[in-house]
């Protein structure tokens, strides 16, 4: 997609300070994060939200699944706690809309649902 950012994050035209990356998958900082950690995991091919991941690339959100596991678990966030979030659409605050998962983890996150 031309004008989808995280597209341009992987081609390089836009810098990120990934934390991680495979031959799939890339991890990095939010650039305005809603936690102390607030990383955002995508997957290289651009889908457009949880859905169409899941309806047309299912072993791609199987790679994103397994990439944000081997990353909480090297970098302590497993032992730490952290929320997984993927919003769907503009009115869920969707505003790229190329697949992605926002990692969050903080000393303590408030309750979220029930």
């Amino acid at each position: 997609m031309e004008d989808c950012l995280f597209c341009k994050i992987l081609k390089g035209e836009i810098p990120a300070d990934k934390v991680y990356e495979n031959e799939n998958v890339i991890g990095f900082n939010d650039i305005a994060p809603q936690a102390p950690t607030h990383i955002l995991f995508i997957h290289k091919n651009h889908t457009s939200n949880f859905n169409d991941i899941t309806n047309n690339d299912p072993e791609g959100l199987v790679q994103v699944c397994e990439a944000i596991a081997e990353h909480t678990e090297k970098s302590g966030l497993k032992d730490a706690g952290y929320r997984v979030v993927s919003n769907i659409g503009e009115t869920s605050g969707q505003s790229v809309f190329h697949t992605h998962f926002h990692i969050l983890s903080a000393p303590r996150l408030g309750r979220f649902g029930s």
